[in-house]
């Protein structure tokens, strides 16, 4: 249940990335946008996944949180604190108005 409900998580947050990206860039920086993030997905799990294997046992912790959910977990914990920084300087960088010329 913990995978779906990670699964799940990612799907609604690649389409908001994207809607937002494509709204504001253009269609091009959405989808590089879901590129990036899908990229950082599939590595962020294969390393997940060892260090898990190093500290979890084989069986993972219960039945329902084996080792795969608890990579999951730990992958989405690191990516949402990873994308609060980074799309956090993205707003900042927007919020700063122009300089004007005299």
């Amino acid at each position: 249940m913990v995978p779906l409900l990670v699964f799940y998580l990612h799907v609604v947050t690649f389409v908001a990335v994207y809607t937002k990206r494509w709204q504001v860039e253009g269609v091009k920086e959405g989808v590089l946008a879901v590129i990036f993030m899908a990229l950082i997905f599939f590595v962020g799990w294969s390393m997940a996944s060892y260090i898990v294997k190093l500290v979890m046992p084989p069986g993972g912790l219960a039945k329902a949180f084996d080792n795969d959910a608890a990579a999951l977990t730990l992958l989405t914990l690191g990516e949402g604190i990873f994308y609060f920084f980074y799309f956090r300087g993205e707003s900042a960088e927007a919020r700063e108005e122009p300089p004007t010329s005299a």
